[in-house]
């Protein structure tokens, strides 16, 4: 396959169809290797519980608010959970209060 004759919207489509291929490839082999782990565990008397781990990524990437930021330097921001940052540290040292910082 030349792709230099391609238009790129011929490349796309060759991409969009190589990538799908891929995707059912990978979800063909997950399978045939669950099955295999379920055979074996049940071959010496054991019971497999496999958990989807792509589902729970999803939950985990959400972000969080910011709910402190330095007026003086607009990169430090905090969004209050955790230890807090060293430049809030340094305020607070200084007699300032972190309620200062709220946006």
């Amino acid at each position: 396959m030349n792709l230099e004759t391609k238009s790129p919207e011929e490349i796309q489509a060759i991409i969009a169809k190589a990538q799908a291929e891929l995707i059912e490839r990978q979800q063909s082999k997950r399978k045939e290797v669950l099955a295999q782990i379920k055979e074996l565990a049940a071959s010496i008397g054991v019971t497999v519980q496999i958990s989807d781990s792509s589902k729970s990524a999803d939950k985990r990437s959400s972000t969080v608010v910011i709910k402190y930021r330095d007026s003086e330097n607009p990169n430090n921001q905090w969004t209050g959970r955790g230890l807090a940052p060293k430049w809030i540290k340094a305020y607070q040292a200084a007699g300032r209060s972190k309620e200062e910082f709220l946006i």
